[in-house]
């Protein structure tokens, strides 16, 4: 949960970073150095910078002043001068500025405990708890990356069991590796994969378990989608087409289609997104049903979100066995975390269940064999 600060001053020393950096910044992330673009002249490491986010991506790399667009991220302390910043040192990776009044009270986690802690949005660990995986179970994770669900389905087994993890861009798939290894969670196998042709066209088993695999091959299966992510907030801006939008309902029904035929009788089938659109989410339901006579909707635990958005065709009964999160405490906009310091920790806690990013979150079972 994220509480605007209100009166910081603008320093006249300034750092510009990239949309994406920015965007990380929101979140309680320090400003390393790849995503700076800009410096001021006579930057030195120490000084206090006012830090802002090119949101429309005009200034230059290594620009000594921006006048375009810029959103206002915060002030930090330089960890480095303007001139060792741009040096162009490829080792140049660490901490460029250290944020101590960001904007939003959202406070770094990173490395605090990374043996025993992955810090996730609520809805996130909500997914894997609807997902219930158990000890021995062959579960896949279709769209893994960067792993936080993966490494949370594999703790919830006990590690014992075989977690498969599946993404199609390497490096992501060596930060599932590196997050598994850091938590000492050996029933991981993360492989550089495309979901959509993890099945298994022909018969012959492979015998070393790569993908694809063989039809009814899982317990559990977790389509956590590739979608919109319109549901990810704070951000600084919506940029967004009707075509970018839309354009993913296809690939996501071409996933669910494998999934389907890879999850063994009986078995579960979480779908979820974290974008808040009817189309790639209750729609995707619908559909689901209607394709696969012999997939059934099924209640989840825990349940601490809301209900389906009407508008797809759906029951309310099914509409009550979806689950949906979104920041919908419209008081907390502007809210001063000075406001808050007498607060209950019971209404802490619930304003944090409720005020999270957007998120929805489907459980099927299957009946019968395909």
């Amino acid at each position: 949960m994220n509480f605007r600060r209100k009166n910081i001053k603008k320093q006249h020393c300034e750092v510009i970073v990239g949309a994406q950096c920015g965007n990380a910044v929101l979140r309680g992330a320090h400003v390393y150095v790849p995503g700076i673009v800009s410096a001021s002249k006579f930057m030195k490491a120490g000084d206090v910078i006012s830090v802002y986010s090119d949101i429309k991506g005009k200034c230059k790399k290594g620009a000594k002043e921006f006048d375009g667009t810029k959103v206002f991220l915060g002030n930090g302390i330089s960890e480095l001068s303007r001139k060792e910043i741009f040096s162009g040192l490829p080792e140049l990776k660490g901490i460029g500025i250290r944020m101590t009044e960001p904007i939003y009270l959202s406070p770094s986690f990173d490395n605090v405990l990374p043996s025993y802690l992955f810090l996730q949005n609520l809805p996130s660990v909500v997914v894997t708890h609807v997902l219930d995986p158990q000890p021995g179970e062959k579960i896949l994770d279709m769209c893994a990356a960067p792993g936080g669900k993966t490494t949370h389905i594999a703790a919830l087994m006990h590690d014992q069991g075989e977690v498969i993890a599946l993404d199609k861009i390497s490096n992501k798939v060596e930060k599932i590796k590196q997050n598994a290894l850091l938590l000492g969670l050996n029933s991981i196998k993360a492989f550089c994969f495309d979901g959509t042709k993890a099945l298994k066209l022909n018969t012959v088993k492979d015998a070393e378990g790569k993908p694809p695999f063989l039809p009814e091959s899982f317990d559990r299966i977790l389509l956590d989608a590739p979608c919109s992510g319109m549901g990810q907030r704070p951000n600084m801006a919506c940029s967004w087409t009707l075509k970018e939008v839309t354009s993913y309902q296809p690939l996501q029904r071409k996933l669910f289609t494998v999934a389907v035929e890879l999850l063994k009788p009986g078995g579960v089938l979480v779908y979820s997104t974290c974008t808040i659109t009817l189309a790639e989410n209750e729609e995707q339901v619908a559909w689901a049903l209607r394709t696969f006579p012999y997939l059934q909707l099924q209640p989840q635990e825990a349940h601490i979100g809301g209900e389906g958005m009407v508008g797809a065709g759906l029951s309310l009964e099914q509409l009550k066995q979806l689950q949906r999160f979104g920041p919908s405490v419209v008081p907390l906009r502007g809210t001063d975390i000075d406001s808050l310091r007498d607060a209950r920790i019971e209404d802490m806690i619930w304003l944090a269940n409720k005020d999270c990013i957007g998120f929805f979150i489907a459980k099927f079972i299957k009946c019968k064999s395909t």
